[in-house]
């Protein structure tokens, strides 16, 4: 069994620890995350995925940035994964185990293109990766530009991340690594890349799973820079960082720094719009939020799901912006149901198109 910490994992916006380099200032944090995470057990990871018979290379796009990508093809890895919560005298973690499928891959029932947060990477959701490919999906993990094995470019908090994932997914459809249905499945910062990439592929996209994302970058700026600075964090060395932070940044007019911002990306991130592209895009959406986010609140995900036509909106109860992406226990078997509803469907009419909040844990397959 091998246990990784649950922050290592989890698809934050910005990482806590992105604010402690005191000669960054707060404008150029929001332009480049300044690298992979150190929460990432990079090497714990690697000797996992090196277990695995998996697929990986680099598309290099029009702009000249290389884009990393990794296949996980579908098999009965016999995945065992444990979740507990944080209490007075443990942190939260979980456990992720599995075996390498010895039989030869099936075909895949369908592609997911799975798009990690700011500071994060691809492999940083190798364990959706082994769920959906254990539920017959190929798995194929991208890390987006400005981090892990991609390079780098001026970041667009979806819009041109948008344009990057496309000519990964046209290169690899033409090498035959895309079969069947194409979803995608982002969390945060890659939920807002994934709705903007549907917006932009339209009928090639079968349905959009987005977790917490925010519904505007510039609003969402606004909501996440104050939490990080004046939350209470769990930890000692978390409360020292935050306080570092408050100290360096504190007190700064945040429509100023955005407005640095907007100048060094060449970008208005007051117009970055992913409520305008849930509306547009032709894809099955499911939207899915922690009601106590505190990074991104839930009215982001209530405005996505206000906008989108075709979207079914979970506000899950209990769950913040740390916590969500790494309860499988909880949402694997929705996310699941969600998919096979959407190809019974067909695509002609989206499952459960309508906004609704879950109080409990969603752990029936026909309710997603």
């Amino acid at each position: 069994m091998i246990r990784l910490l649950l922050l290592a994992l989890v698809g934050l916006c910005l990482a806590g620890h992105a604010w402690s380099n005191a000669s960054t200032s707060l404008s150029e944090r929001l332009v480049a995350p300044g690298g992979v995470s150190p929460l990432i057990p990079q090497e714990r990871l690697e000797a996992m995925i090196a277990t695995l018979h998996s697929r990986s290379g680099h598309v290099v796009t029009a702009e000249g940035i290389p884009l990393f990508w990794r296949a996980i093809d579908p098999g009965d890895y016999h995945l065992r994964f444990g979740y507990r919560a944080p209490s007075s005298d443990h942190n939260a973690d979980f456990s992720l185990d599995f075996i390498t499928p010895q039989a030869p891959a099936p075909t895949p029932r369908g592609t997911v293109i799975l798009l990690h947060g700011w500071m994060m990477d691809g492999d940083s959701l190798l364990p959706w990766s082994l769920q959906l490919a254990q539920d017959g999906y190929r798995a194929i993990s991208i890390d987006l530009r400005n981090h892990g094995r991609s390079g780098g470019g001026p970041a667009g908090y979806g819009t041109r991340e948008a344009d990057d994932v496309a000519a990964v997914i046209a290169s690899l459809r033409e090498h035959g690594e895309v079969r069947g249905p194409l979803y995608l499945f982002g969390v945060s910062y890659g939920a807002a890349t994934a709705l903007f990439t549907a917006q932009k592929l339209g009928d090639a996209v079968t349905g959009v799973v987005a977790m917490e994302s925010f519904a505007n970058a510039g609003r969402g700026i606004r909501d996440m820079v104050p939490h990080m600075l004046y939350g209470r964090p769990q930890g000692w060395s978390a409360q020292m960082k935050t306080q570092l932070a408050r100290l360096r940044y504190g007190g700064q007019d945040l429509d100023a720094v955005i407005a640095a911002a907007d100048k060094q990306l060449g970008l208005d991130l007051d117009a970055v719009d992913v409520a305008g592209a849930a509306r547009e895009t032709k894809a099955c959406l499911l939207l899915i939020h922690g009601a106590d986010d505190q990074h991104i609140p839930v009215t982001h995900g209530r405005a996505l799901a206000a906008a989108a036509p075709r979207a079914r909106y979970l506000e899950i109860a209990g769950e913040n912006h740390i916590s969500l992406p790494m309860r499988l226990d909880r949402l694997a078997p929705t996310v699941e149901g969600w998919l096979d509803a959407v190809q019974s469907s067909r695509h002609a009419e989206c499952p459960g198109q309508v906004t609704w909040a879950v109080k409990g844990a969603p752990n029936n397959r026909a309710a997603g």
